[in-house]
């Protein structure tokens, strides 16, 4: 490759051509390729690395907290699980119609897992996503409202194509934290989907938010009126995993 070409394509940032033009026109020539094909082949490599490139810059960003896909679920471990309706979210129509979902189930039975999975998918269809545990994101809300910037954090969280939120409910929340949560799913309500994971059936959320009816009667009207619900049943895998490594 010439300087000028290595230079004019740094320039494009197509990096992808600039790295491996060389060894495309070695192999179009061993493989007599016509110039169409050459230039097809290193578009497609450019475009390939591009979306690479944008997806793990969205995967920094939603803050996953591992890498995981559905592949690598075990949909044979849960007593009870509906393999039809949890695959057929991964294709992601839901974000489509700003519908939720909410994955209720015990402990250890692979709730973060599927979250984290769709979130992932989501990153690859180039949507702007954000997961984050409900503690943790009811303390940065309390932080911002004590900073004076609430509302810049509340439109933050309006405006993320998927937002998901694990382990709601493991925790007891105050009013304000609830009020916080509250602020958020309001916020989010029939803009953009929302994905949460927690260990309380619906009847028993309004101890997630500080018993009080009338906000969690406000918080399952937004949330179910567009919504999947997953209920996951059994023992937990991880617990039965330890339980033989020691016997």
């Amino acid at each position: 490759m010439s300087p000028d070409l290595h230079t004019h394509l740094s320039a494009l940032r197509l990096t992808w051509m600039r790295d491996n033009l060389d060894d495309e026109l070695t192999d179009a020539v061993t493989r007599e390729r016509s110039h169409q094909a050459l230039i097809e082949r290193l578009i497609q490599g450019e475009v390939a690395a591009k979306h690479s490139r944008s997806t793990e810059r969205r995967i920094r960003a939603a803050k996953l907290p591992y890498r995981a896909t559905l592949a690598d679920f075990d949909f044979h471990w849960p007593k009870a699980i509906n393999d039809a309706l949890v695959r057929s979210l991964f294709t992601l129509d839901f974000m489509r119609d700003h519908a939720n979902i909410v994955l209720i189930g015990n402990v250890g039975l692979g709730k973060t897992h599927l979250a984290v999975s769709l979130s992932m998918q989501a990153c690859e269809a180039r949507k702007n996503v954000r997961f984050v545990a409900a503690a943790d994101l009811i303390n940065e809300l309390e932080a911002a409202r004590a900073g004076g910037y609430l509302g810049k954090t509340l439109r933050r969280y309006q405006k993320l194509d998927l937002l998901t939120i694990d382990e709601l409910g493991y925790l007891p929340v105050d009013k304000r934290g609830a009020e916080h949560l509250f602020q958020v799913l309001s916020s989010r309500y029939e803009r953009g989907s929302t994905i949460i994971t927690t260990n309380r059936a619906y009847k028993d959320w309004p101890s997630t938010f500080a018993n009080d009816s009338a906000m969690t009667a406000a918080v399952l009207d937004r949330v179910v009126h567009h919504c999947h619900t997953v209920l996951i049943t059994g023992d937990s895998y991880r617990q039965n995993k330890a339980v033989a490594q020691v016997e």
